[in-house]
């Protein structure tokens, strides 16, 4: 470790540095998340607490179920954030697949930072990801147009 290096450490760790032992991550992690606000919401009458950070099976959950249309996929993602069953309770209460994103964006905005996120505010996130799910115009077309609709100038060299 350099000078500089030494430097940039605190106290507490100078002090686990010197006890030559282990990193523990568990005690680290324990405090960390003690101190960190938690975002709660209540929904068909139950008060749920989102955890303090977005737990890594949501994150891989979700780049999985994206395109997946079995319930069995969305079950297990919600389950680490609100529970087990909630799709089942939420379904049964009537919730459209509207709501379900609403809440989704809602839940995710206020685990990265709680209070950042309104109801209302998601719902508009919702409404403008909706909007943006009509195909998109090719590469070659957008570059062919200007913002006048026109066609660009031709350099006349090939791509």
């Amino acid at each position: 470790m350099t000078d500089l290096d030494r430097a940039d450490v605190d106290q507490g760790d100078e002090q686990q540095l010197a006890a030559g032992g282990p990193a523990d991550f568990d005690a680290f992690f324990a405090e960390e998340s003690a101190t960190r606000p938690r975002e709660q919401l209540t929904l068909y009458g139950t008060t749920y607490t989102l955890p303090e950070s977005l737990p890594l099976m949501f994150t891989l959950q979700m780049e999985r179920v994206q395109n997946s249309s079995d319930p069995a996929d969305v079950r297990k993602m919600l389950a680490t954030l609100y529970g087990a069953d909630v799709l089942d309770t939420w379904a049964e209460h009537g919730m459209t697949d509207r709501q379900l994103g609403v809440v989704l964006i809602y839940s995710a905005g206020n685990i990265r930072r709680p209070g950042s996120v309104t109801m209302q505010r998601a719902a508009e996130l919702y409404a403008e990801q909706e909007a943006g799910k009509a195909p998109a115009p090719n590469r070659a077309a957008r570059r062919a147009t200007t913002k006048k609709g026109k066609k660009a100038p031709s350099s006349g060299a090939r791509s």
